[in-house]
């Protein structure tokens, strides 16, 4: 197959250039509209009971959790209970219970005397209004920040700002598209000065950033066409970019390297191109199949965050696997030896008096021998720093490899203690105002309306109204609620204490839950647990910020396992099928684990524990990670991780079939191995760590710890990985590392065959 894609791009180059340039035009053009379908939400399970409840609240009641909150602050001695605070929050609102799409107005002047606690700040400064924006997470969300845009300001001395659930979703979804866009604008020319100086010629750099940007406009048009049918969330964007522009560069850069290298021996370019999509064609498509395999396993879990970024992922993975197998071929075959174009690097050798080296995986080395194919034997090429690096670390495997061990397990320990929760308006900068509020909420308020708790019993046709009390009673005892409004009045530490509340609606009703406890700590957790465990005298559903946040861990923990299992038993397949080794999947699925437990640690040690936070923008800590990171972070770097050991490997298992296969070649193969692709490797690290950088000047702090724990282990894979840990199993293996099944197919020799205008080699697959 490979072979005749690689004929089909030297002889149908300019149709083939011609059809993806429509299509990547026909893509942006519809894509460009996907922003504004995308939402902001999808970290809960919709089949959980508190979903369930918030849709019976909704459908039956019209009333739901406060997800709009109004902080009314009065003027400077005044206080917000009474004066022109006063005026202004009736005011506010009687204005906000006129709009259609809100419901369930309260504030700290129109609720019953019981019910004020949780509507005044401690020092009397400031009050709360409170309601529910209707709609799903994109439409509320929009509602809300227009909402917020109309009613915030200061009018006669008195403060009014905005804060809740849906103006955190607003605020978040205007700061990712600023974000997005200040990352591209970062990104995309470090990158390109990159590219220039690994590559040396402006042709040959821009060849990567093509296939990434054609890969991010169709995947744009993926994501835009999903909205038709599933809620698709606004942060797939990110990984859209990173990992369009990541791959794109990944993927390119083995290709082209391997034509330039078949260039420097007198390949012509038409069979150049042959022997570069035979071999590192093949590499691509076993890495792109492992990439996209692992992305896929998001898909098992509830959440529409997760399964967006499993949808833009394996959507990206394809494009750019597409565009460096199909559409790159076709480009090296029009532009021939012009490929080595406007070379820079002679003139920076100059300038940085680096005299005539040259690097191995650019420029115009020194000639090799005959020897030197790159499909068995070895040459002064073979002899360089990683070739050095590999056989002073396989003359003490263990030493070496201990120690790399020890260190990845020392900055792995932090997440030992890591602590998950959901997303709140901490995620955004100390400037925005959800954020100003919440923290207002949290420091001033001795009972935050915003984490109320409701309890829904969908049906209570039959049951004793006097049950019903009771219920209410043992509710209000429950160690960190401080009210109960119920269908029977309101109640305070188990005695009635106010008129009724809550309605019976087709024979439905609810209770709600006034507590001071954080819904995202572990009190909030066992809070939740408490009342699930009180006997109620019908079926109960609790929903309310805490609910969610208790239900999204138990689903993460009970998928978790499956999709874990999914990813390696997809890898351990994938590589099975191209080393043709029963032992270097294994291997491969230790060594990354290895390194992903380290990346993590660091992240608990920053975002949940609070240290370096100037290196990261002044980022707070919040004492937990958002759930849903580590598995999303997981993934991808699993996946890239096994893009680099696909590479390796490849060069390995081409320098093993050729050799005698004594312990002695195997030595030799990691080593030459090692040599050929530690420069591309290194350099492919550094690129896509260039663009996750740039994703982590984000000011949203989960988006943040996302581009920095992705570059940290891009890079600790590349370098400590694949430079320590590789060759000192390896070395330590010996001959076992080839050992298969009798049942596995060994792999096919060596053939070279003849086009028209030279040979054209197809690499053994390995």
């Amino acid at each position: 197959m490979l072979s005749a894609l690689a004929r089909m791009a030297t002889t149908r180059a300019r149709l083939m250039l011609v059809l993806a340039l429509l299509i990547v035009l026909g893509a942006g053009a519809y894509g460009s509209s996907a922003t504004s379908r995308l939402s902001s939400g999808g970290f809960t399970d919709p089949s959980s009971p508190s979903t369930k409840a918030d849709a019976i609240l909704t459908q039956r009641f019209h009333q739901g959790d406060p997800n709009l909150v109004f902080l009314v602050e009065g003027p400077a001695g005044a206080g917000a209970a009474r004066g022109p605070a006063r005026s202004v929050g009736l005011d506010l609102a009687r204005r906000l219970g006129h709009q259609p799409y809100v419901t369930g107005v309260q504030s700290y002047w129109t609720v019953p005397p019981v019910e004020r606690a949780g509507f005044l700040s401690n020092d009397g400064r400031y009050a709360l209004v409170t309601a529910q924006v209707l709609g799903n997470d994109n439409v509320a969300q929009k509602r809300a920040g227009a909402l917020a845009r109309r009613f915030e300001g200061t009018r006669d001395g008195v403060s009014v700002r905005a804060g809740g659930l849906t103006v955190v979703a607003h605020e978040v979804n205007k700061q990712i598209s600023h974000d997005l866009a200040i990352a591209e604008a970062v990104a995309v020319p470090v990158t390109l000065v990159a590219l220039v100086f690994v590559f040396g010629g402006l042709v040959a750099a821009l060849l990567p950033l093509a296939i990434g940007g054609a890969a991010i406009l169709s995947t744009l048009a993926v994501l835009r066409l999903l909205t038709l049918a599933v809620p698709v969330s606004v942060y797939a964007l990110n990984l859209t970019t990173a990992l369009g522009l990541g791959l794109g560069i990944d993927y390119s850069l083995f290709i082209v390297s391997r034509y330039r290298e078949e260039l420097r021996r007198g390949t012509s370019p038409p069979a150049a191109v042959g022997v570069a999509v035979s071999s590192a064609g093949r590499t691509v498509l076993y890495s792109s199949l492992t990439v996209g395999l692992s992305l896929a396993a998001m898909a098992v879990f509830p959440f529409y965050f997760l399964r967006s970024f499993a949808y833009a992922g394996m959507a990206v993975v394809a494009v750019a696997a597409a565009g460096a197998v199909l559409v790159l071929p076709a480009l090296l075959s029009l532009l021939g030896r012009r490929v080595n174009a406007w070379d820079v690097r002679p003139l920076l050798r100059r300038v940085l008096v680096l005299g005539r080296r040259r690097p191995t995986y650019g420029g115009s080395p020194a000639p090799v021998d005959a020897g030197s194919s790159g499909r068995g034997g070895t040459s002064e090429r073979d002899a360089g720093f990683w070739s050095r690096l590999a056989h002073v670390v396989m003359r003490h495997p263990w030493a070496f490899g201990l120690s790399v061990l020890a260190i990845l397990l020392a900055l792995g320990s932090p997440f030992l203690s890591v602590r998950f929760g959901l997303p709140d308006d901490r995620v955004l900068p100390p400037t925005a105002s959800a954020h100003q509020v919440g923290d207002v909420l949290r420091a001033d308020f001795h009972q935050n309306s915003a984490n109320e708790l409701t309890v829904v019993l969908p049906d209570v046709a039959g049951v004793p109204r006097s049950e019903l009390a009771s219920y209410a009673s043992r509710l209000s005892l429950v160690a960190g609620v401080k009210v109960v409004e119920s269908p029977e009045g309101t109640y305070l530490a188990g005695r009635r204490a106010g008129p009724l509340s809550n309605p019976i609606v087709k024979g439905a009703t609810y209770f709600t839950l006034g507590n001071n406890v954080n819904a995202f700590s572990a009190s909030g957790q066992q809070l939740v647990h408490h009342v699930r465990a009180l006997p109620a005298p019908a079926k109960a559903l609790v929903t309310g910020l805490a609910a969610r946040n208790v239900d999204s861990l138990n689903a993460l923990d009970g998928l978790l396992p499956l999709a874990l299992g999914l990813i390696a038993l997809a890898s351990l397949v994938v590589l099975l099928a191209f080393t043709r080794s029963a032992l270097l999947p294994v291997k491969a699925l230790i060594l990354t684990t290895l390194s992903l437990s380290a990346t993590f640690g660091a992240m608990v040690w920053v975002f949940q524990e609070g240290h370096l936070g100037w290196l990261f923008g002044g980022v707070g800590a919040t004492g937990y990670l958002t759930a849903t990171m580590p598995v999303l972070m997981f993934c991808i770097a699993f996946g890239l991780s096994m893009d680099y050991e696909v590479f390796l490997l490849s060069r390995i298992k081409e320098q093993w079939d050729a050799s005698d296969r004594t312990a002695t070649a195997n030595t030799e193969a990691v080593a030459a191995g090692l040599q050929r692709t530690g420069p591309i490797v290194t350099a492919a690290a550094a690129l896509v760590s260039i663009v996750f950088i740039a994703v982590a000047t984000s000011q949203v702090s989960f988006i943040k710890l996302f581009g920095a724990g992705m570059a940290l282990a891009v890079l600790m894979d590349a370098t400590l990985v694949r430079g320590v840990l590789v060759p000192a199993f390896m070395r330590i293996a010996g001959r076992a590392n080839w050992w298969a099944p009798r049942w596995l197919p060994s792999a096919r020799p060596v053939k070279a065959r003849i086009f028209a205008d030279g040979p054209e080699y197809e690499a053994p697959p390995a």
